[in-house]
């Protein structure tokens, strides 16, 4: 009888159910075949849901939407244009900057791509760019989003593992401007290559004015990493400010959304959380019954059994992280795999914060892979080309991203060296 709860979650799967649907089904049915009373485990959810941790991610959803609408991304694109559109290739170097600077506030992929992918796909095909490595590239830089903290997806590791957020945080900052750097020096041999236009003259009048006119979208990543890592503020606190200063900045100063939208803007950015809410405590079910299944232990046993090595175990993770990020999408691929994986880490040597920067890096590939890969549709959708192209342009990047998750993977000390040297 057991075994027909692997084929519900597969057949489920298969036919396209709501993830949420998958987990709370499978993890009811298995409860329900254990002769498990399902009273305790509805409050066991209950009890992990009612998690400051969990707070923060409307909060964060809220700014990112704020910031998407209300002029923020724009300023940030024409501050990084600025200083850098004396290089060859500058616009390409402006969407990363631009990407990682949005990606400091919003936590997003999605929305880092969609905001920036808005402004900056028609300005860097306008200037000669072939548009399939304009969406590869706004594609790719999106993902970091989910890399450079705050990240929704280190949120969800962080409530499913009883990790700290902060050292989370810190732990993608290296990473994420590793990674960043690697698509830069991408564009610059590109570049070169293709004799691509260079952006307006570095001046000091437009430098001083395009910041200046950016000083208040900059303070809202300040606000979170002062008051995160200063110790000031939680990390729902901060979420909060963010959001609260984003939509302050967003009517204040830029203008670009009036009273009349905040309602539809805030309701939109709720509905977005909400969905998230609910696929966490139906995934924190699922994570229950596993736990209670044995997987876990058994699995632990194998690994024994078999004398995986932590390196080992970590290159098969990556690949069947890999297979799974071309079928499902981020936040199910970590809800289904971290109850079952996280046991087995001690048993390794294998540090939980360093693991999941290593997911995390899969989820990045994950977002630009196809059949599956959100950031795929998402430019597919603003920029009108066929998602072939926009696949054909994501093709490098993705090779450059495996490339850096192993290196990131077996050195575990660019994950680990700044929350270290932080917090100790």
């Amino acid at each position: 009888m057991a075994a027909i709860v692997p084929v519900l979650f597969f057949v489920l799967l298969a036919f396209g159910a709501p993830i949420f649907v998958v987990l709370g089904l499978t993890a009811s049915l298995g409860f329900s075949l254990n002769g498990l009373s399902l009273v305790p485990f509805a409050q066991k959810v209950i009890d992990q849901l009612n998690s400051p941790m969990l707070l923060s991610i409307p909060f964060f959803v809220m700014a990112a939407t704020y910031m998407e609408k209300g002029g923020i991304a724009h300023a940030l694109v024409e501050m990084a244009g600025a200083w850098l559109g004396w290089l060859r290739g500058s616009l390409g170097i402006v969407a990363i900057v631009a990407c990682v600077i949005f990606a400091a506030i919003c936590g997003s992929s999605v929305a880092t791509c969609i905001a920036m992918g808005t402004i900056l796909i028609p300005a860097m095909t306008a200037r000669g760019y072939d548009r399939p490595f304009a969406l590869g590239l706004i594609g790719a830089s999106g993902t970091l989003g989910i890399l450079i903290p705050p990240s929704l997806p280190l949120i969800l590791y962080a409530v499913i593992a009883d990790e700290s957020v902060p050292r989370l945080f810190l732990a993608g900052v290296v990473p994420g401007l590793l990674v960043a750097l690697v698509f830069a020096g991408w564009v610059v041999f590109r570049a070169h290559r293709r004799g691509l236009p260079k952006g307006d003259p570095l001046t000091i009048d437009n430098v001083v004015g395009k910041t200046v006119h950016a000083l208040p979208a900059l303070s809202i990543p300040l606000i979170i990493a002062v008051g995160i890592y200063g110790g000031y503020v939680t990390v729902s606190e901060a979420a909060a400010m963010s959001a609260g200063v984003a939509l302050l900045v967003s009517l204040g100063y830029y203008r670009t959304i009036a009273m009349r939208d905040v309602i539809p803007v805030t309701a939109q950015a709720v509905g977005s959380a909400a969905v998230i809410t609910i696929i966490v405590a139906v995934a924190l079910a699922f994570g229950h019954w596993i736990t209670e299944s044995g997987v876990p232990a058994a699995m632990v046993r194998v690994i024994g059994d078999a004398g995986l090595q932590s390196w080992q175990f970590l290159l098969l993770i990556n690949l069947v992280m890999f297979i799974m990020g071309m079928f499902l999408e981020v936040a199910s691929i970590l809800l289904i795999t971290l109850p079952i994986l996280l046991p087995v880490l001690p048993a390794l040597g294998i540090d939980p914060i360093h693991f999941a920067i290593i997911l995390t890096i899969n989820m990045e590939i994950a977002m630009i892979t196809p059949p599956v890969g959100l950031n795929l549709f998402v430019l597919t959708g603003i920029s009108g080309a066929q998602i072939s192209e926009t696949i054909r342009g994501v093709s490098p990047f993705v090779v450059l991203l495996i490339i850096m998750l192993l290196l990131i993977t077996f050195v575990p000390q660019l994950s680990l060296w700044l929350p270290t040297t932080v917090y100790g």
